[in-house]
């Protein structure tokens, strides 16, 4: 690991930090679906659901999509007309893994952090654009960059915005990700790009999150300062009931940058559907938080009501908006994946 004067552009100090995702935004960045291999015969289906998230969002924020070029007309026709566009090269369509993530100083200045983004492990191949992507749309919002040499994306971390992050294990301890670093000197690396003090380390993602090697943003993720809300699973025989005890079991004994216990809010709900002949599961805990409202995915399904009860009473005062998210879902994510913040100026 470089020692910080050598991979920093911008030094983080303590008045640095990265923002909780219920602070204000300045607007929300979504890349268009554009890896034609991925989506396979609900290509169209897939873009139909994105643009349902940028319509729903677009009520609370404002909206950036990024999109190849020549693509733009697909993305006028399919979204509101106050869905901006941006034209620039991307492979893929998973913004909050390969977009930057924004830190900001006490004094309301911002910098965006550039991890090296490898493909979830190579797994997708060509990625270059979307290696490039951070660096190329912080220039395009004149934000100062911040490059760090840990592979790692914005899925596989959670935050409190008062210096507790959590993660997994399956995901950065990887050896598809940073094989020649220890969990210590992750640690440490999220504590100086990211501005945190304590990293609570989980064990696993989802079972079936074959494709990230088990982000956070699937089973456990931060509702305010010394509350998450955590995917639990009732049925024994399911291999998620096993992982998620594991979890939880790590998340009861956690404390945070505080000294607090962490409060768990248990959402029990985990909804299997097939598409494709292929057996998926929708992820509750992957939903995204904008101004005033939750963006949760759904999966058409009976438990739906209850997620979103759920998740309603761990957000007094928000609205709760549901978007169908089956075939985002049958790609590998939900609406956390497919969207990234940029936090505002104060």
């Amino acid at each position: 690991m470089p020692e910080a004067a050598d991979h920093l552009n911008t030094a983080i100090r303590s008045d640095w930090r990265m923002p909780a995702e219920w602070e204000a935004h300045e607007r929300t960045v979504i890349a268009w679906p554009t890896r034609a291999s991925l989506w396979g015969p609900y290509a169209e289906r897939a873009k139909a659901e994105y643009a349902a998230t940028a319509n729903a969002i677009v009520d609370f924020e404002p909206v950036t999509m990024i999109v190849a070029p020549g693509q733009a007309a697909e993305v006028t026709s399919g979204c509101s007309s106050a869905v901006d566009t941006l034209e620039l090269p991307i492979d893929d369509s998973w913004i909050r893994d390969s977009g930057p993530i924004i830190v900001t100083s006490a004094d309301g200045r911002r910098s965006g952090v550039n991890f090296v983004f490898n493909s979830w492990g190579e797994k997708f191949l060509p990625y270059d654009n979307d290696a490039a992507i951070a660096g190329r749309l912080l220039e395009r919002l004149g934000i100062d960059r911040i490059d760090s040499p840990l592979v790692c994306e914005g899925g596989a971390i959670t935050v409190d915005g008062e210096g507790t992050l959590i993660t997994t294990e399956q995901c950065l301890a990887n050896h598809n990700r940073n094989p020649l670093l220890s969990r210590d000197q992750i640690d440490e690396e999220l504590r100086l790009t990211l501005g945190v003090r304590k990293v609570v380390w989980l064990k696993w993602g989802g079972y079936e999150d074959a494709h990230t090697d088990g982000h956070v943003d699937g089973v456990c993720t931060y509702v305010r300062p010394g509350v998450v809300i955590a995917q639990t699973c009732d049925d024994p025989k399911n291999p998620n009931f096993v992982l998620m005890e594991e979890n939880l079991e790590i998340l009861r004994t956690a404390r945070d940058a505080k000294g607090r216990p962490i409060e768990i809010i248990a959402l029990p709900q985990l909804p299997y559907i097939e598409l494709d002949g292929t057996e998926v599961v929708v992820s509750y805990p992957n939903f995204y938080v904008v101004n005033g409202a939750v963006i949760v995915p759904t999966a058409d399904a009976p438990c739906d009501s209850d997620a979103l009860a759920i998740i309603g009473s761990a957000f007094p005062g928000l609205d709760i908006v549901g978007v169908s998210s089956r075939v985002i879902a049958y790609g590998g994510g939900g609406m956390h994946c497919i969207t990234q913040q940029i936090p505002g100026l104060k």
